[in-house]
């Protein structure tokens, strides 16, 4: 029994499709969520800015005494969880492996599509997993950089005709090459379910990285009797923008009103140092 909250980040509020499945599989997990809304998207950025904001996004968290941090974001979670692993002395667990799995297994025509960021997609993780899991697969790779921002400016629901628009621009060459399996790589994609389910057709299984990634946490802090032993659990919500924003956009992930549970943080090498009591002039 480990009473301590979980750390949860991502570069804006797609990895609280990871908090949402995560709140109904561990009803009482305390939860600790940090959106860097003032810097996403990060899977356009060069693998050594991911790597920088990625360390700032996990010493932030850390400031809290946690139990577990899981990466709710593609990106980083291809590009630097070893890392993250080696660099810090509590679990921290990504999305990527456990959605690859899932996909793996998931298929029947051993063609499986995959869709994320252009760091994801240049990082062939996906690819590797799921190759190891089923050496007869066939993954076809598509980066869709527009996703992110029309996701976090509320651009997700059916009818709207820019988002059905990128979406048959992106996904026409993964349904014409007859894809049974598609992977939401990013946990943004998740809120895009039913433009992309409709347009992909029910044939097609859609394999959520959040939710899936989540499981994978509630698994994992149950082989190692980590679950914590209350009714119900609080969230807590960090942004580096605007808390407005980000609680409007947290309503619709998570079905539930936030607002007056997001604080808005300065993230960056001299704040974080403040917080966690490191001198400027510490070598």
């Amino acid at each position: 029994m480990d009473q301590r909250p979980i750390g949860v980040f991502d570069s804006g509020v797609g990895g609280l499709t990871t908090v949402r499945e995560l709140k109904r599989l561990l009803p009482g997990e305390d939860i600790i969520y940090f959106g860097d809304t003032g810097r996403v998207p990060y899977g356009s950025r060069s693998r050594e800015t991911i790597i920088k904001y990625a360390r700032q996004d996990v010493a932030f968290l850390r400031t809290f005494d946690l139990k577990a941090i899981v990466i709710a974001c593609g990106t980083v979670s291809t590009t630097a969880l070893d890392l993250l692993r080696e660099e810090n002395p509590i679990p921290v667990l990504g999305v990527v492996e456990p959605a690859a799995r899932a996909a793996a297994k998931a298929t029947r025509s051993g063609v499986i599509g995959l869709i994320g960021t252009q760091a994801t997609i240049r990082s062939g993780a996906y690819e590797r997993v799921i190759s190891a899991a089923n050496p007869t697969a066939k993954v076809m790779a598509k980066a869709c950089p527009l996703f992110v921002p029309l996701v976090e400016n509320g651009r997700v629901e059916p009818g709207d005709i820019v988002i059905e628009t990128v979406v048959k621009e992106y996904l026409s060459p993964l349904k014409d090459a007859g894809v049974d399996t598609l992977v939401l790589g990013c946990t943004h994609y998740p809120l895009l379910e039913r433009v992309i389910g409709a347009f992909m057709g029910p044939d097609v299984t859609l394999i959520n990285a959040g939710a899936e990634g989540a499981r994978a946490t509630c698994q994992t802090l149950r082989q190692s009797d980590a679950l914590a032993n209350r009714a119900a659990g609080v969230s807590r919500y960090f942004v580096s923008d605007s808390t407005a924003d980000f609680s409007r956009l947290a309503a619709i992930f998570l079905r539930e009103d936030v607002t007056g549970q997001v604080q808005q943080v300065e993230i960056g090498a001299e704040i974080l140092n403040h917080r966690l009591g490191i001198r400027n002039d510490t070598p």
